[in-house]
């Protein structure tokens, strides 16, 4: 073995708690530790001379300006950790994404490779062992995530009433923005679309009309709006139903069956449009790693080939189930 007694018995330890930090993703509160100390850690293990980083790739997949004068940028980065353990070198890769704000673009830029790149140093060196924040992949809860969780101080036993068991998912990435607003609109289009049908006039003044109920099946037509899949030269329905995608994350990943996952929708499934998704009942789960690599993979039918996945058929599976759980007064309707 290339590392020493001491040096292999440190990577075997878990994180201290005290390092540990959570944040709220998706409903799902996701357990970390921060960029400075993975690298605090990897000079004490490995020595201040005995590994480096080298940033292979990066890569810029978002700048935009938004409302004002903030700036938005999202990067993605590649990077690589080098140890020298006696006679050997140790070579790990990571990816990683980053999102940048800033007053001005150069700053937004700085943000979001650093981000970036921080995230890609995380993953290379969670390889290394549970310092790194390897034991935050598991699915099992262990005494130090039990104790950072319940906001354990060091004072008392692990079973007190405070310090229930929490699961993590297995997934601790950082999340993608997905704003939804776009090109200066106060508002989504079907949001604005919904909200404008039901508003009629009265008189002289506009008067809100009762907003359809809830669990409404939102497949159905809305009224006052024009049913373009109905004319001559018909449209493609897009149906949007949020408790139908939130249904689709529930899913664990259609690739590799981890968890959480989000709601990807098929491009192929209907002809493009400017600034419009699929329907959404055209979704699979997917997890962030594998939604990541398959919009950069830009050929999604040939992804989906080397996948051996079908995912129109799982989407329709997904749509039914959906539909019945969500509508059982109307037999699942679709």
């Amino acid at each position: 073995m290339a590392f020493s007694v001491k040096q292999v018995q440190e990577l075997k330890k878990d994180v201290d708690p005290r390092h540990l930090r959570s944040r709220e993703v998706n409903g799902r509160e996701l357990a970390y530790i921060e960029g400075w100390h993975a690298m605090a850690e990897a000079n004490r293990i490995f020595g201040y001379d005995g590994w480096n980083r080298e940033t292979v790739e990066s890569k810029c997949v978002l700048s935009r300006e938004n409302r004002g004068s903030a700036h938005l940028t999202v990067y993605t980065a590649k990077v690589r950790i080098t140890v020298r353990a006696k006679d050997q070198v140790i070579v790990r890769e990571g990816h990683g994404t980053g999102e940048g704000r800033g007053s001005s673009l150069g700053e937004a830029h700085d943000f979001g490779l650093k981000a970036a790149e921080t995230d890609a140093t995380k993953r290379a060196l969670a390889t290394f062992g549970k310092p790194f924040g390897l034991g935050l992949y598991g699915g099992l809860t262990t005494p130090h995530r039990q104790r950072a969780l319940a906001g354990y101080a060091g004072e008392g036993p692990l079973d007190a009433p405070s310090a229930q068991p929490v699961a993590l998912p297995p997934d601790d990435t950082t999340p993608i923005p997905r704003p939804s607003r776009y090109y200066g609109r106060s508002e989504d289009v079907v949001t604005r679309d919904r909200r404008q049908a039901t508003r009629q006039p009265s008189g002289n003044s506009v008067t809100d009309t009762p907003l359809a109920p809830v669990d409404a099946d939102p497949s159905e037509t809305t009224p006052g709006k024009i049913d373009k899949s109905a004319l001559t030269i018909g449209a493609p329905r897009r149906l949007r139903d949020k408790s139908h995608l939130r249904f689709v994350a529930s899913h664990p990943c259609l690739i590799c069956g981890r968890q959480p996952a989000d709601a990807h929708h098929i491009q192929f499934a209907q002809p493009r449009a400017l600034g419009l998704k699929v329907s959404d009942e055209y979704t699979v789960p997917l997890c962030r790693t594998h939604h990541r690599e398959l919009h950069q993979a830009g050929n999604e039918k040939a992804w989906w080939e080397k996948s051996s996945q079908r995912p129109l058929e799982v989407a329709e599976r997904l749509w039914r189930k959906s539909r019945a759980k969500l509508y059982p007064a109307v037999g699942g309707r679709s």
